[in-house]
């Protein structure tokens, strides 16, 4: 049976990106100890998910993709052996992003994802948006895993999760930074469900304002042949506390699952879709404080 081991680091930001780089590490270190073969941050851990009202005061807080803080976990998943999903605000133009890097166990940067789905209604909206979704081949050391991330507000809209299936997504990483209720919980057992993948998602614990923790895996698997009725997809749902929890995804038995049911791209009718990519938007969901 090949598990494939997702750490969420469910932990409480410092005050700086340094204090957050020395913890991040030993967290890392200990999602090893718990056999991890991949660490997950909640989202932009580089700064605790901090969005000043100041623009200046924003951009001195982003970090470049090759600075020293993602550089730290480069080096640092090679010297563990395990992928690591480090988040962080980083410095683009003309404003920082919501960006999530996926280091594999060799300390390759593999994937690179910035937030699609900004919240402009919020502090979000002093933040650059990312220009698409991404899927890349993880080396484990039972083999490939294709990974695809999303980050918390894209898991309200079906067709980030989606896009990442179609493009071969087996499992898909979530970065977060908000409460985590039932609805939403539910939002991320039907992005599973729907496209028959796996997906991991990271919260920040209570402590940290306007979070819980609650951070979760659901494997998608809602069918088994010797099961008479459907099972519960959700694998790991985490307390409120910090601490570093370990979702085991079985690849096996997922990829056995996606050759047979119906759901994913079996039964899909794209070409009945064009509504879907109309940029017309009618009331009542007019709002004046969308970006294009």
């Amino acid at each position: 049976m090949n598990v494939f081991n997702v750490a969420l680091l469910q932990i409480l930001p410092c005050k700086t990106a340094k204090e957050n780089l020395k913890k991040g590490i030993a967290a890392c270190r200990a999602a090893k100890q718990k056999g991890a073969d991949i660490a997950l941050f909640p989202e932009m851990w580089s700064n605790g998910y901090n969005i000043p009202a100041d623009i200046d005061m924003l951009k001195s807080q982003a970090v470049s993709d090759d600075g020293e803080f993602v550089s730290a976990f480069c080096a640092l998943a090679l010297e563990l052996d395990m992928a690591i999903a480090v988040t962080f605000l980083e410095s683009a133009q003309p404003l920082p992003r919501n960006t999530v890097v996926v280091i594999n166990r060799h300390g390759k940067k593999i994937l690179k994802y910035s937030k699609v789905h900004t919240c402009d209604f919020s502090d979000e909206c002093r933040l650059g948006a990312g220009d698409g979704f991404y899927v890349s081949d993880l080396d484990t050391a039972f083999g490939t895993v294709k990974i695809g991330t999303m980050i918390c507000y894209d898991r309200e809209f079906p067709e980030s999760a989606r896009i990442l299936m179609l493009k071969g997504a087996e499992i898909i990483l979530v970065p977060n930074a908000c409460p985590m209720e039932i609805n939403r919980l539910s939002q991320l057992r039907s992005r599973a469900f729907e496209n028959m993948l796996g997906i991991a998602t990271c919260n920040y614990p209570e402590g940290k304002p306007d979070c819980n923790g609650c951070s979760s895996a659901f494997d998608g698997i809602a069918y088994l042949p010797d099961l008479t009725l459907s099972r519960d997809t959700c694998i790991l749902l985490a307390g409120k506390n910090q601490g570093v929890y370990i979702a085991g995804f079985d690849m096996d038995m997922l990829r056995n699952y996606r050759k047979f049911e119906v759901h994913g791209n079996a039964y899909r009718r794209p070409d009945k879709y064009a509504d879907i990519i109309k940029n017309q938007i009618c009331e009542p969901f007019i709002r004046h404080d969308r970006r294009d």
